[in-house]
């Protein structure tokens, strides 16, 4: 893998120029930023920018304005190589908070090991409907320690308007879910972004983390997907790793809480 061009594809096709990816979805292009606008439950935030030293600050303020004025907290989320190099610092400066950072991982599909099984007594259930969404949710709030209200509404609402944008499984032992994980497919573009991987404290260890890989790798192999894209954690890094997986940079969200709203 050119790891220059991967990234620099990365950036031009999913950064700067992604379309809409989504009911009432909006990518909009101003201030020297590219963002996108969604339901408050769904994921709101500067996707790319490209900010001189000189006028960052102001770029800075004008995006929290913006998404403030429409009562939404929002991500900036930023890479390495992002400029100006001192981003991270007006963005804290500015009142944003620092999330823990991932690696941007990035493999082709056609080199990575597409036969892992999941581990005996699992079997993978497609999520197509809102009782496979209640179970994805039930397995994100145990293995992550978050509410998955908003994940729950937001994967709803694409398999209901726009099913052919991902694909999400989980794993059930038994009538159990005990680890779930989707893919999002980005049209016109060489990557497809895995997300959400998660498995519940007691069966980690046990290769179902890779067993999902390997399915949507399976999926996106069968869409003719080049590249498949990961944020991983510190946790999966090494996993993916070994599967074939490069590191290209570091990504680090940064998240403005909209202040709530006022009593009427």
């Amino acid at each position: 893998m050119d790891h220059s061009a991967v990234l620099a594809a990365y950036d031009r096709q999913i950064r700067q120029n992604l379309e809409p990816d989504g009911p009432g979805v909006l990518i909009e292009r101003v201030d020297g930023v590219v963002r996108r606008v969604a339901a408050a439950h769904d994921w709101n935030g500067v996707l790319w920018s490209g900010l001189e030293e000189s006028t960052a600050d102001e770029s800075i303020a004008a995006q929290v304005r913006h998404f403030t004025s429409l009562g939404l907290s929002f991500e900036w989320k930023t890479y390495t190589h992002d400029l100006p190099a001192d981003l991270p610092e007006r963005l804290l400066a500015a009142g944003f908070t620092a999330e823990p950072s991932e690696a941007l991982m990035v493999a082709d599909v056609q080199e990575l090991p597409l036969d892992i099984a999941p581990p005996e007594g699992i079997r993978l259930l497609p999520v197509t409907d809102a009782d496979g969404v209640r179970r994805m949710t039930e397995v994100h709030e145990q293995a992550f320690g978050t509410d998955g209200t908003d994940l729950g509404r937001q994967l709803l609402d694409q398999l209901t308007t726009a099913p052919d944008s991902v694909a999400a499984v989980v794993a059930m032992a038994g009538d159990v879910p005990v680890s779930s994980a989707r893919i999002e497919f980005r049209p016109g573009t060489d990557f497809a972004g895995l997300w959400g991987g998660g498995t519940v404290a007691e069966w980690r260890g046990r290769g179902i983390y890779r067993s999902l890989i390997a399915h949507r790798a399976r999926i996106a192999a069968e869409r003719g997907v080049r590249h498949l894209q990961v944020d991983a954690s510190d946790d999966s890094r090494p996993i993916l790793l070994r599967l074939g997986f490069t590191e290209l940079a570091t990504t680090t969200p940064y998240v403005y809480e909209a202040p709530p709203a006022r009593a009427a």
